[in-house]
């Protein structure tokens, strides 16, 4: 919390008007997703890393708790936001590859794990990840209120199951599972 106080200055992490709720609305909203990985899983990608939630926050409860996640990927093409990712992952000695890239030009990580938060609808998720994918990779993703119309719009086959946030009356978790491309 103090790093991303100290680098909001000089970096749009978060939304200026969500700092003074920052351990509710980002932190403990990305912890409880740790809670849900499955204990087989041991690639996590993080989509679109921006300030590090959810991805950073699992990997700090996975290091703390000896958990099951071998390797947490964040994909980030802002050089500033991937920067602070780096001192992040430095600083606080996480596990931790930072690829200042597009997602669409990463094309060497295959994930058990896809995390997202604020990127963009449940589709173009979905689209976004078709070379990290696998059949066994699960998605877990956080979501908004306009979460019904974004499931509507789905264009792919896929098993899904909504769940309420535990830090938000109008956030949601999606649960993603057999997707096919």
């Amino acid at each position: 919390m103090a790093l991303v106080l100290k680098w909001q200055k000089a970096v749009n992490l978060v939304s200026n008007k969500e700092i003074s709720s920052l351990w509710d609305r980002h932190i403990l909203d990305s912890a409880q997703l740790y809670f849900l990985i499955p204990n087989d899983k041991k690639v996590l990608v993080d989509l679109g890393s921006g300030g590090g939630f959810p991805a950073v926050v699992i990997a700090i409860l996975n290091k703390v708790l000896k958990g099951p996640l071998e390797k947490v990927v964040l994909i980030e093409s802002d050089n500033k936001k991937s920067v602070f990712l780096q001192e992040v992952s430095r600083l606080l000695d996480l596990n931790l590859t930072i690829l200042n890239q597009r997602i669409e030009d990463v094309k060497s990580v295959k994930a058990d794990v896809i995390t997202s938060r604020a990127l963009g609808q449940v589709d173009l998720l979905l689209n976004l990840s078709q070379s990290f994918y696998t059949k066994e990779t699960v998605f877990l993703l956080l979501k908004g209120q306009n979460i019904d119309e974004e499931l509507s719009k789905i264009s792919y086959t896929c098993k899904w199951k909504k769940q309420n946030s535990l830090t938000s009356d109008t956030g949601c978790i999606i649960t993603i599972t057999e997707v096919v491309y």
